[in-house]
């Protein structure tokens, strides 16, 4: 048998799984996915949004395409698939990390984990305006009502006694925590619709992190003539964040791929799509115990609010 058939039967192999397995990787995921916030939070301390990003989805990169070759598949040549690749990079990759990186450098990573659950409920509204099997219903509209009225409890708490400049700050940061939720909802539903056309979702997930790791690391060194922060050497960072920002793109972006299609392989997309459920609670005790981060609670209400909102919209009516 040839070496390279040897390969691929391994990696397909290694994408299905028992669902025993399949439910130890959903939850394995979940801490993976809720503990991306304490990496970036950490990170942002001493590395630019741009930098960030870049090293997190380059080495993400390297490791789908190697799986990629692996698969015997490769990334796309013919119009369309280059077009979905290169508008999932930016707006389902390229706009959230940034968002969310650059949101997190006056927020706290738990209440950037909390602000991202609402990306179910931005898709949602996305959805229906796309597919004609996901309609908006009005026990869906409660759900949303719900949902964005626990941000607006998160974002009260945002009035302070820190003066208003740092209110404004920590304002836009939910912001952008929201906008990269927007973002994900977007990107999500393109990425629905052209895997069911063309793209399967090893090459949408090697693609866009390529695209990714192209934009950011020329946007890296474009920024500095803007005014910006040039890239820090890597041999300045203290070793906690080197660490980080090393684990955010190995274990956190390229690894979490790998188990959450093995979960949708073997599971459905459906139940794979709860992991949402328990990302904002695992980032939010991680915030607490790990940068000791403040718990309160409007904080607790909003967190409820908005957990309880995505139950609304998306778990079955008996």
């Amino acid at each position: 048998m040839p070496r390279g058939e040897s390969f691929h039967r391994t990696v397909t192999r290694m994408a299905s799984v028992s669902p025993g397995r399949a439910w130890l990787g959903f939850w394995l995921l979940t801490l993976i996915w809720g503990s991306s916030f304490l990496f970036i939070r950490i990170g942002v301390e001493e590395l630019s949004t741009f930098q960030l990003v870049f090293i997190r989805t380059a080495i993400a990169a390297v490791g789908l395409n190697l799986v990629l070759v692996l698969r015997g598949q490769r990334l796309p040549t013919d119009h369309a698939g280059i077009r979905d690749v290169i508008f999932l990079g930016v707006v389902n990759t390229v706009l959230p990390f940034a968002l969310t990186t650059w949101g997190e450098k006056s927020i706290e990573s738990g209440l950037a984990a909390l602000l991202q659950a609402t990306s179910a409920l931005f898709t949602l509204v996305v959805a229906h305006f796309t597919f004609a099997d996901e309609r908006i219903t009005p026990r869906k509209v409660l759900g949303l009502l719900f949902g964005f009225a626990g941000v607006v409890v998160l974002a009260s708490r945002s009035l302070g006694d820190d003066g208003p400049s740092a209110d404004v700050g920590r304002l836009l940061g939910q912001v952008a925590i929201v906008g990269a939720s927007f973002c994900y909802a977007v990107g999500g539903t393109y990425s629905r619709r052209a895997m069911q056309q063309h793209l399967s979702p090893f090459v949408v997930a090697a693609g866009t992190m390529t695209v990714a790791a192209v934009l950011t690391g020329l946007l890296m060194y474009l920024v500095p003539f803007a005014g910006g922060a040039p890239p820090t050497a890597l041999t300045a960072l203290r070793p906690a964040v080197l660490a980080a920002v090393i684990t955010l793109g190995l274990l956190n972006t390229f690894v979490a791929y790998l188990i959450f299609y093995s979960v949708i392989e073997t599971l459905g997309a459906a139940r794979a799509s709860m992991v949402t459920y328990a990302i904002p609670a695992v980032g939010l005790a991680l915030g607490t115990a790990f940068l000791d981060e403040p718990f309160d609670q409007r904080l607790l209400a909003g967190a409820v609010m908005i957990v309880g909102s995505i139950g609304i919209v998306n778990l079955p009516r008996r």
